[in-house]
């Protein structure tokens, strides 16, 4: 995954958000809080300093945060916490690189973190940016058959899940388990840089329906013909009426055709999953469904004398007997001898978006709005927070993404600034790529995860901008568009082996923001490297920007431009960094 920012100091001009129409309470901040390990019940933790960086602690939401030196175990106490140290807190709060460790497993965090206890069990809230926390998810709940524009479709319906709806939680907005979205903690291996381009091509984006915001769910696999929330989920009428998630034909998920499943589960077995989840006492003897939903599910089971919501039923299943057996709802049931035999088809609720059918279409050719009309009919994702729809204008090979049809107005200097980094790179673009305006400082940052210097971001064939009336008022679109097309056409042909230091090396070179400065700096290559991957203020940014853009430009000079792109893909050997120093 390669990222680059165009680290330009922008002044921040406050923009009005436009007047939205009324709906549900959506979720407010720019941050969620996300329930850690909950499906633990950890009683201890340690947490530790992660080496080579700073953290903090502090033990009530008022006091003065004072610096984690060494490891800490912190107990729960009834509703209290109790710390190695001697010290007892209603809360603990800890800031900065802290590695946890509790039930066997260890998690370095690098974002907030509140340790509060009830009835001798603790609970571990960490506050992460939206996005943040889309990506995550999409990054745990996608598989292998997802591509692009299936992800971005899952994007857009984990944020609205997550902003839309409440969730049962007292001390958090959302847990990470299945109860509300999977969401997995340490390493995200191969799908985390597609769920991090599906979540970033979303950015912000929900799904509305006529002008309200609206409920999203998603599941693995419908059978062919999807779910409404009253044949799954008990009082689900109560919310009224969801015309987007009426109960419909897939044909999409049936193409290698349908996913069959069966279980076989002891009487002994299943007496004691349904004791245990208080849905019915020992001594039944038949389980029938007694009720089925329009999609063809079993809605409700006749367990003896008690009637059990089907989904309540698979959910005690899958809890204490593993999610393997009962994959779905949609199923027949019979008894033979001491077994009770089950076949179904499908796999999950059913409700909203079908993640088999959904990667069917994409591997069709179907884009994201396709897909999301196919399962929320008369749903379309907007921005969360004004409710306008993003629209696209075509440039010379870009898509501007916008939510003001002024933005058109900007398209002849955006074309004017494509063809001078063109032309001062001697690279040419190939297809097209995308840029989208935001419609404020505030909702650039959110949508980027950038920090406030950054005037604009690039990631591959991606570009997302500050407001372009804001870049044009401070007499920055020019230079800025430029920087970004710049980067466009640097890494579409920037190998693996390319140095983060050469591609924004030329970036800056052929921008000319350094090709007159002669005097080798001061700051080592190394240093300069680490910085524009992950620079703590503006100055090193700065710093690193200029040190990369003589090192390009003095590669340049000496050995022209044929040669150094052999090495933007190929990686610069240490004999040519060696003349130049």
């Amino acid at each position: 995954m390669k990222s680059c920012l165009a680290a330009i100091l922008l002044a921040i001009v406050p923009v009005a958000a436009p007047v939205r129409a009324a709906d549900p309470a959506p979720h407010r901040g720019t941050t969620l809080r996300v329930g850690l390990w909950t499906l633990w019940h950890d009683k201890e933790i340690t947490v530790s300093p992660t080496p080579g960086t700073k953290a903090s602690l502090r033990l009530c939401e008022a006091c003065p945060a004072v610096s984690l030196a060494k490891s800490e175990q912190i107990h729960a106490n009834g509703d209290r916490l109790k710390l190695t140290s001697g010290s007892q807190a209603q809360t603990v709060s800890l800031a900065g690189a802290i590695t946890l460790a509790a039930h066997g497993e260890s998690l370095t965090l690098h974002t907030p973190l509140r340790i509060s206890a009830r009835n001798g069990e603790l609970i571990l809230t960490v506050t992460l940016p939206v996005e943040m926390y889309v990506e995550r998810v999409v990054a745990s709940e996608s598989g292998p058959a997802d591509s692009a524009e299936s992800l971005k479709a899952l994007a857009i319906v984990v944020r609205s899940f997550a902003l839309h709806q409440q969730h049962g939680h007292a001390e958090y907005d959302l847990c990470d388990s299945t109860h509300c979205q999977l969401l997995h903690w340490g390493s995200l291996g191969s799908r985390r840089a597609a769920a991090h381009a599906a979540t970033l091509a979303t950015a912000g984006e929900t799904l509305w329906y006529h002008g309200q915001r609206a409920a999203a769910w998603f599941h693995q696999n419908c059978g062919g013909r999807t779910a409404s929330p009253d044949e799954v989920w008990a009082g689900a009428a109560n919310r009224g009426p969801m015309p987007w998630l009426a109960s419909r034909a897939d044909p999409y998920c049936t193409t290698g055709g349908a996913r069959e499943w069966s279980a076989s589960l002891s009487f002994a077995d299943l007496t004691a999953v349904l004791a245990g989840a208080g849905l019915a006492r020992p001594g039944w003897e038949t389980l029938t469904v007694s009720r089925r939903g329009g999609s063809g599910r079993a809605a409700m089971l006749l367990i003896g004398a008690s009637e059990v919501n089907a989904e309540e039923f698979r959910l005690a299943v899958g809890r204490a007997m593993g999610w393997g057996k009962i994959l779905s709802n949609w199923f027949e049931v019979t008894r033979q001898g001491d077994q009770f035999i089950f076949h179904g088809r499908g796999s999950g609720h059913g409700v909203g978006l079908c993640q088999a059918g959904a990667a069917e279409m994409a591997e069709k050719g179907r884009e994201a709005g396709q897909i999301l009309a196919q399962y929320f009919p008369g749903a379309g994702a907007v921005d969360e927070t004004t409710g306008l729809a993003w629209q696209t204008v075509r440039g010379q090979d870009f898509v501007l993404e916008t939510l003001t049809a002024k933005d058109a107005g900007f398209l002849p200097q955006m074309n004017q600034a494509l063809a001078e980094a063109e032309e001062r790179s001697g690279l040419r673009v190939e297809g097209t790529f995308t840029v989208r305006a935001f419609r404020s400082t505030e909702a650039f940052r959110e949508g980027t995860l950038v920090p406030g210097w950054v005037a604009a971001f690039t990631e591959e064939n991606w570009v997302g901008t500050q407001p372009l009336a804001t870049l044009r008022a401070r007499k920055l679109l020019g230079p800025v568009l430029r920087h970004e097309f710049l980067h466009v056409l640097v890494e579409r042909q920037a190998g693996a082996n390319a140095p983060l230091w050469l591609r924004e090396g030329l970036v800056e070179s052929w921008a000319g923001g350094t090709t007159s400065r002669r005097a080798p700096p001061g700051l080592k290559l190394e240093q300069a490297e680490a910085w524009l991957a992950d620079a703590a203020s503006e100055a090193e940014s700065e710093a690193a920007h200029e040190v990369a853009g003589w090192y390009a430009g003095r590669l340049l000079e000496r050995f022209g431009r044929a040669q150094v792109l052999v090495w933007l893909r190929d990686g610069v050997p240490a004999t040519a960094l060696a003349t130049i120093r």
